[in-house]
This record gives structure tokens, C-alpha cells and sequence, in this order.
């Protein structure tokens, strides 16, 4: 026979007992079942848990550190290999110097961990790029002919995707390139090997160097090297977490420290890690042997009456080790302790047990009430199909959990609506789930990634953490200068202002709120695959549009649409051909002027409009910014020129920008612009309105 759900449903909760007597019940119990297995149990298993712990962390460190070691290893052959190409192929001589020091100075940008590329020649002359910390290099060379005893010395700041000359000097120097064993050797040698070096043209740093000899046409040219200073390896070793207190270290065969943990290493700060632990490390090489150096070995010592898990694992570089030593007490310490506290609290069980009785009423009620609130988080989240009635014997747990699913019942209707915060606001407001909208005065943002299609291409899966991260700072900022988010396009953003809720100064707070995401994705640090900070693109644009349900009977979007929607994201597009990073059109800026400060860039025909339209760059909010930058003052006075066909005038104020702010995309746009129309001067037809040809 065929049992009805719902009566099955009412004859399970007319079973019901009181709250009182369920937890009486349940205390009586877990107190017996408490006192009679958690003594056995817990030393074991927390002991065993914190052990295989050590374990894992060990394991995790160990994986961690050779991948860096062979990443830095192959890096070094990599660079090595690309630059012998280059001079074997005849692309480079040796002794050009200009494209020499292009092509060290940018294997010292692409490769992370290489700290010199350095060559040096059969009669002692020495050229060499160096990295000085993360933003900035210098080149040096050393000539038996020009300024002989010196060294030639010019400094390079690192900027987003380039290098700035910064200065040049000469110092006096007794480092002999012909002293140095890896150009002995390389001067002899067949093919490039690893040397351990330690004296540098800029003083002593303890490196290693994979040097070999360039030939050209069976003549040999001299010894190219590259290397690894040892405070790379510090400051890697740093990032990683060994337990609160333990540390690793790299050693070498002869137990000779290689590398500890400092965050602040790096080529012009050497390394200063607390190696108060070296001495297990090793104490632990001895006690290896010969087989320590060849596959893993860990074992427990003591020193200073405390306990120490120590681990050594050969690494992929010729002689070098992993020295992982981690403080016993950090993992049983804390099981000892619980341990003793359990035995007390069994023994006075007795006396606490009214206190015992009301922490497991809390559990005995929490372990369904969970359920119930999983249930409320569905119905925050609008999933109303997952809703689902709980039956319980708890009276009270069994009437919330119906009140619950009816009341998911009742919202089912607002299903249609989405995003879910948009969905909050239409219900608080009343709004009925069904097709409709009208014209209101608005102003809508655009926002994207610059570059996305090929930086997702070369990532694949792992942009998903980068989208996500860009997606919840720009989503944030946006919710709370009180803009409605309507969709995610990709990495695109598309929000409004003004709607649902009516707003006044719609067109300030999308302004705001779209420097605000600029600024915060500067802050953020993130970079693409190639390390260069993230690049948005933002357009601005207000108007009157259709706002409201638009779609279907099955399926509805509170949305935006209109011709002034369109523009935005034109406007948003047009950013890669200005260089800019935000522009609004000229509603936008109308309905703001007095509390942001712009400048006209432009006259622009958008994609599948003819008209033109003004372009204004956001550069900041009034209130924010000390003065107008006077650069804008010249650069529109420019533009009017340009408009009025003057176009010598008009390129002097585009030049005198470019004279003060060094690189500005829109002044460079409209130099050349200039330059060609003096040179030709246009036909009557001629309009000061560039025309866009892609969306």
C-alpha cells in the first residue's frame, strides 16, 4: 500500500517528546560513553594526528623547495641557452654594446631569480647586468682600455613593462674578470657547468654561476655566465610556513649554510635569517652520512633538553640539501596539555554536571537547528528548490522547520529575479515579477580587464582565482557607492545608478565609485602571468533609458537598455585607443562638472554611430584632488586649436603636455594627428571627429 508523504510526514511529528527530557536523556549517555572512551582514545589519535601533521608539512615544504630549486636551475640554462643562440647565430656580437645590453637586461627581467648575466672576454675586458633588489638594475662594465681601473657603472629604476635611465658613474675597482674560476675554466671548456662563486665586481655575495664559452665560426669569443645570488633562495625560503617556530634551511655537502629563511634578502640587502637551528641541521648531515646526501632521512634530536623533528632531503642542484627542523613540543605539547585538562575535567564530572548538562542541551538542539538555518541560508540565497521540511521530535525544531519550507512557498514566485541582492531590494520595494519597465534618467559603467582574451588563453583554469578576486573588489565598491550590479560578462562588469532606488546624483556616485575601483585594483597587487599589475578599463555614460523586468514570462532581468547604454560601452572600448583608463560621455560630465575633474580627449564617432560625441577622461573627484593639473588647461586649449584647423597651435600645446607629463597616449594621438594635417592640410569636408571602427 502506498503511504501519502504528507501523512507519513504529520504521523512522525505527532511522536514528539519535550526538549527537557530529549537533552536528560542525551547528558545521562554522552557522560558515560565520555568517561569511559575519551582517555583511551585521544592520546593515540592526537598523537598520530600530530605526527602525520609534521609529516605533511615536512612533505609540502620539501615539494615546495624543489620546484624552486629546479625552476631556478632551469632558468639559469634557459637564459644561458638563449643568449648563446643569439651570439651562435650571429643575431648578436659580442662587442655590440647596445644590443648586448638589451638582451642582459631583459633576461634579467623575464627570469624571476637570476641575479647577473655576465661576459666577460679573452683579454680581461668584463660587461655584466645586475639586479639591485626588484626595482632597480644597473650595468657595469670594465675595459682594459677605456678608464682602465675602473668600473663603469649605469643605474636603471624598473617601471610598469620598462626601464628608466637614472644615472652613471665611475668607480675605481681590482676585480679582474681573469681571476675568476669560472672564466678560467670556461675559457678551456666544451660546454657551460655550475661553479660556486663568490666575489663579484660590486663585492663579496656568496652565488652560484652556470658559466660556459661562446664560439662563433670555431673562434671563441669568451665566457658567458649567468647567476644566482644566494638571498633569492632566502627570501624564498622565508614564505614558507614551518610550523610557528621550526625553519628550514639549504646546506650544501660540506655542511656549509647555503640559504635561510629572510624576507628582506635580495641583491643589495644580504641575508641575515636566524640560524639559531643551523647547528641540528648540521649535527643531522653527520649523522647521515653519505646517504643523507642521496635520498631522505629524518630523524628526532635533542638540544638544549628540547626535542626536534629533523629532516634532510637532497634537492635537484649538485650537493645541496634541505634541512627541515621543527620543535616537537609545537605538536605534542599541545596534546599533553589537553590531556591532562580532559583527565581533570573527568574526574570533577560529577560536579560540573549541571554546567555539563546545559553544554550538551546546546549540542543536543544545535545539530538540527543547523539543518533548519541551512535551509534559511537557501532562501537568503533565492535557491527555493532546495528548500526541504525537516521532521524532528522537537516540537519546537519540527514547527520552524515547516515555517521555513511554506514560507519558501510563498516566495517561490520571486524565482524569475536575479542577482539575488537585486532580488532583496524588488522584494522590500513590492515589485511585482513580471515583465515591464520605464524611462528614467540614469547613468550606467561598463569595466573590464585590459588584455583579458590572451591573458585567460595563457592561463586557462587559473584565471578563475585572478577573475575572482578583481570580480569581488569591483563588485564591493560598487554595492557600496549604492550602484545595482545587473551582470558579469566574462571579466566585463556592467552596473547602474539611479534604479531601482531613485538617486539624485546618480552620475557622482558611478564617477566615484569607478575611481574608487581603479584605485583599489592598484592597491591590490594583482599582476598577470607576466608580473605586470592588472589594467581595467572603465566607460561612463548617462542619458535616459528603459529600465526595469525586461525578458520573458519563464525568465526575467531588472536591467538597463537604450541608446545611452550602448554608448558606455563604447566608451569603455574606446579606452584602449586613447591609453585612458576611464571616460564619460558628455551627459555624464554635465551632470557632474564642479565635483570631478576631466579633460576633454576627444570628439568620437562610436561603433555604429556617425554622429560625434564629446570623450572626457576621469582623472579624479574635486574634494580629493589638491589642484586641476595644468596640463589639462593646455591640452584642451590644444584641442580647440585643433578643431579650429590651427593645427601648429594646437600641436605646440599638445608637445608642451607631452613636456610635462612625460607620456600621455591622448597628447601623443593628437601630436601626430597635427603633424600630419600641417603637413597636408584636410579638404573642406574635413570634422574634428575621429570615428571608431570596432566596438
Amino acid at each position: 500500500m502506498k503511504v501519502d508523504p504528507e501523512r507519513r510526514l504529520h504521523a512522525i511529528a505527532g511522536v514528539t517528546v519535550s526538549i527537557r527530557l530529549a537533552v536528560s536523556a542525551l547528558v545521562l549517555t554522552a557522560i558515560l560513553l565520555t568517561a569511559a572512551l575519551s582517555s583511551l582514545l585521544w592520546w593515540r589519535t592526537a598523537e598520530a594526528t600530530s605526527r602525520q601533521l609534521a609529516s605533511t608539512i615536512n612533505q609540502q615544504i620539501v615539494a615546495a623547495v624543489r620546484k624552486e630549486v629546479a625552476a631556478i636551475v632551469d632558468e639559469a640554462r634557459a637564459a644561458h641557452t638563449a643568449i648563446r643562440t643569439l651570439f651562435l647565430q650571429n643575431v648578436l656580437d659580442t662587442r655590440e654594446a647596445d644590443k648586448r645590453e638589451f638582451v642582459f637586461l631583459s633576461q634579467l627581467q623575464s627570469q624571476a631569480t637570476i641575479s647577473w648575466v655576465a661576459f666577460g672576454w679573452p683579454d680581461g675586458s668584463f660587461f655584466a647586468a645586475h639586479k639591485l633588489g626588484d626595482r632597480r638594475l644597473e650595468m657595469m662594465e670594465i675595459s682594459l682600455t677605456d678608464h682602465p681601473g675602473e668600473r663603469r657603472i649605469d643605474e636603471y629604476d624598473v617601471v610598469p613593462g620598462d626601464i628608466e635611465f637614472a644615472n652613471r658613474r665611475f668607480e675605481p675597482t681590482s676585480f679582474h674578470v681573469a681571476d675568476q674560476a669560472w672564466f678560467k675554466s670556461g675559457l678551456s671548456a666544451d660546454d657551460p657547468q655550475w661553479f660556486r662563486v663568490s666575489e663579484h665586481a660590486s663585492g663579496e655575495r656568496p652565488s652560484i654561476a652556470f658559466a660556459g664559452p661562446i664560439d662563433v665560426y670555431q673562434e671563441r669569443q669568451g665566457v658567458l655566465a649567468v647567476i644566482i645570488e644566494y638571498t633569492r633562495l632566502a627570501r624564498f625560503l622565508s614564505q614558507l610556513e614551518v610550523g610557528r617556530t621550526g625553519t628550514a634551511f639549504i646546506v650544501d655537502g660540506s655542511g656549509e649554510l647555503v640559504a635561510a629563511p629572510d624576507k628582506d634578502a635580495d641583491e643589495l640587502h644580504p641575508a641575515r635569517g636566524d640560524t639559531r637551528l643551523l647547528p641540528l641541521a648540521r649535527l643531522a648531515l653527520g649523522k647521515a652520512g653519505e646517504a643523507g646526501r642521496k635520498e631522505a632521512w629524518r630523524s628526532r634530536l635533542t638540544s638544549g633538553g628540547a626535542a626536534y623533528e629533523v629532516a634532510l632531503t637532497p634537492l635537484p642542484f649538485p650537493g645541496w640539501s634541505l634541512a627541515t627542523v621543527i620543535p616537537e613540543a609545537e605538536f605534542l605539547g599541545p596534546v599533553e596539555t589537553t590531556l591532562q585538562r580532559l583527565i581533570l575535567g573527568l574526574a570533577i564530572g560529577a560536579v560540573l554536571a549541571a554546567l555539563g548538562s546545559a553544554m550538551l542541551a546546546r549540542s543536543v538542539i544545535a545539530a538540527p537547528l543547523s539543518r533548519v538555518v541551512g535551509e534559511l541560508r537557501h532562501v537568503e540565497a533565492f535557491a527555493l528548490e532546495q528548500v526541504r521540511r525537516h521532521p524532528s521530535r522537537l516540537k519546537e525544531i519540527a514547527s520552524l522547520s515547516g515555517a521555513i519550507a511554506e514560507m519558501a512557498a510563498g516566495l517561490s514566485a520571486f524565482r524569475k529575479f536575479i542577482p539575488a541582492d537585486l532580488v532583496r531590494g524588488l522584494l522590500r520595494q513590492g515589485v511585482e515579477a513580471s515583465p515591464g519597465g520605464s524611462v528614467q534618467e540614469l547613468s550606467v559603467m561598463f569595466i573590464d580587464i585590459a588584455g583579458f582574451t590572451g591573458l585567460s588563453e595563457r592561463l586557462g583554469d587559473r584565471v578563475v582565482p585572478l577573475l575572482s578576486h578583481y570580480l569581488d573588489q569591483t563588485s564591493e565598491i560598487i554595492v557600496a557607492n549604492g550602484g545595482t550590479i545587473d551582470k558579469f560578462i566574462g571579466d566585463a562588469v556592467m552596473a547602474f545608478w539611479g534604479a531601482p532606488q531613485p538617486q539624485a546624483d546618480h552620475a557622482a556616485r558611478c564617477c566615484r565609485a569607478a575611481l574608487a575601483c581603479r584605485r583599489a585594483i592598484e592597491q591590490s597587487g594583482l599582476v598577470d602571468d607576466l608580473g605586470q599589475p592588472l589594467q581595467i578599463r572603465i566607460g561612463i555614460n548617462s542619458g535616459r533609458m528603459l529600465v526595469g523586468n525586461i525578458g520573458s514570462e519563464l525568465r526575467l532581468n531588472y536591467t538597463v537598455i537604450g541608446d545611452a547604454v550602448n554608448v558606455a560601452s563604447r566608451l569603455e572600448g574606446a579606452n584602449k585607443s586613447y591609453g585612458t583608463q576611464i571616460l564619460i560621455g558628455e551627459a555624464t560630465e554635465r551632470l557632474v562638472r564642479g565635483a570631478v575633474i576631466t579633460r576633454e580627449v576627444d570628439s568620437i564617432a562610436v561603433y555604429g554611430r556617425e554622429e560625434g560625441l564629446s570623450a572626457y577622461e576621469l582623472i579624479g573627484m574635486v574634494n580629493e584632488t589638491a589642484a586641476d593639473p595644468g596640463w589639462i588647461a593646455n591640452y584642451e586649449r590644444g584641442l580647440a586649436a585643433y578643431r579650429a584647423r590651427r593645427f601648429a597651435d594646437a600641436l605646440a600645446d599638445f608637445e608642451m603636455v607631452l613636456k610635462q607629463r612625460g607620456r600621455d597616449r591622448p597628447a601623443e594621438l593628437m601630436r601626430d594627428r597635427c603633424r600630419q594635417f600641417a603637413a597636408t592640410s584636410p579638404d573642406s569636408a574635413w570634422r574634428p571627429v575621429a570615428a571608431l571602427t570596432s566596438k
